[in-house]
């Protein structure tokens, strides 16, 4: 056959062909199966993962909201924040406060005495490494200084070693020379730095800075802080001082600044808004990947989940969560605030309307029935607990199964193209000699045709 590939030198027979095909005919049936259930397993797997992404960050959503005064509907606003900024915390509540801030809570800061030649001067020249003592709140950081060590490497093994600790220190240069200069985010009374040892740095060091409780009014009675992180001061405000409060040209008295809190309709409102948002983000992921969809030809498609009894049980679970009732108002559902649920995939919608009229007269109901450990956000939570867990979760425990499927499938391949490869190998060896048997075969054909002829020829011409 013209253009065709004769591998068979003694028989004219294109074995290579029959062998390719003997093998062909005996992998296909297992190579079928590999490649069917390796497929499933990697499509499966690829929307188990987005899945679990979605959960992922719907849960962490959920945890924003219960940290933030999302549902509180409060909103915080400072007369001047360059005294103070607030931020409100659970069990915040409406109301203003007067505050007047007399002094910022300050932290201790030494200086040890000059070193003429610099950051580059030796600290340590006893020839043996030395101590250097830190001590504050009545706790010892003591640092190794080595021999020949200068003044830039002990700032720096301060920072590297202590820094965890509050403490930190820098190299300031003048004219006159560079002296080391320490500090901490510690503040407050009591929290006084001292230096000891036998380095020879801790003496005659100088304090540049005490260390000073914040003080402050806040409506008329007097506080101190060991911070300008103020967190118990009202139940559920945090307050940061900034600076020093001004004094009244006239009086000379401090003036104040006015902390309020005041509940607001448009902030729940983005608040349940968010909410659906979210959860809409995390439906929207499921309905991807377990939908059916059709084609143009009006062929149905599964999805790689579609009929998957853990994402059926995963959307059961979060939908009985949202129809639930709770809370300790009169209104106790989202419906009632005009949170809808579609017949088409089931996404969340917020009606405006029905928003207006129910927080007209229902608003402080809301925050209840999202907050509060029977409250649905919690309830999100644990519906959700089972399935997101990181190792022991449903997903994770179908990952590691899917994954180990894999790699079995992997090893199944490896032994299947093994065995194919001996059977082929098999296959050549039996052919080749049977090429060989018949070419030997046709050298004894030709052999005894040619004597024949020669035979015929000699009794012709007698």
């Amino acid at each position: 056959m013209a253009g065709s590939t004769v591998s068979g030198i003694g028989s004219n027979i294109d074995t290579q062909a029959i062998v390719t095909s003997l093998v062909n005919a005996q992998k296909a049936p297992k190579q079928a199966q590999i490649n069917t259930q390796t497929l499933k397993a990697t499509t499966t797997l690829s929307s188990i993962g987005k899945i679990q992404a979605a959960l992922d960050a719907f849960r962490g959503a959920l945890d924003t909201m219960s940290t933030t005064n999302a549902f509180s509907g409060l909103t915080v606003k400072s007369g001047d924040e360059k005294v103070a900024t607030i931020k409100a915390g659970a069990g915040a509540a409406n109301g203003t406060f007067s505050l007047k801030v007399e002094s910022l809570a300050q932290a201790s800061k030494i200086s040890t005495p000059v070193y003429a030649k610099g950051a580059s001067s030796v600290v340590n020249t006893t020839g043996t490494a030395t101590t250097l003592t830190i001590s504050q709140s009545g706790k010892n950081y003591d640092l190794s200084v080595p021999a020949g060590a200068t003044l830039q490497q002990v700032r720096d093994s301060i920072n590297s070693q202590f820094g965890t600790q509050g403490l930190s220190a820098n190299v300031l240069t003048d004219a006159s020379g560079s002296r080391l200069v320490l500090t901490s985010t510690k503040m407050g009374e009591g929290s006084d730095i001292t230096l000891g040892g036998n380095s020879g740095i801790d003496t005659g060091y100088t304090v540049i800075d005490k260390p000073a409780n914040a003080k402050y009014m806040l409506d008329g009675i007097s506080m101190t802080s060991k911070s300008n992180e103020i967190s118990d001061a009202v139940s559920g405000l945090s307050i940061t001082l900034t600076g020093v409060s001004s004094k009244n040209a006239d009086s000379g008295e401090l003036s104040p600044t006015i902390l309020s809190l005041t509940t607001s309709t448009s902030t729940l409102k983005s608040g349940v808004q968010g909410f659906v948002d979210t959860y809409n983000a995390l439906m929207t992921a499921i309905n991807a990947e377990t939908k059916v969809t059709t084609g143009t030809d009006g062929t149905p498609t599964a999805g790689a989940l579609t009929g998957d009894a853990t994402m059926r049980g995963l959307v059961s679970s979060i939908r009985n969560e949202i129809s639930q009732l709770s809370g300790n108002g009169t209104f106790k559902s989202l419906a009632q605030f005009g949170v809808t649920t579609s017949q088409d995939g089931g996404l969340l919608s917020l009606d405006d309307k029905k928003w207006s009229a129910a927080a007209a007269t229902n608003i402080a109901d809301l925050s209840s029935i999202f907050t509060g450990k029977d409250g649905l956000l919690a309830r999100m939570q644990n519906a959700t607990e089972s399935y997101a867990k990181a190792s022991t979760g449903t997903f994770a425990e179908r990952t590691k199964t899917l994954t180990d499927n894999l790699n079995k499938l992997k090893t199944e391949q490896t032994t299947l193209d093994d065995r194919m490869t001996a059977l082929q190998k098999s296959l050549q060896d039996k052919y080749n000699a049977m090429d060989t048997l018949v070419a030997q075969l046709r050298a004894q054909s030709d052999s005894v045709m040619t004597t024949l002829n020669a035979l015929n020829k000699a009794n012709s011409d007698s």
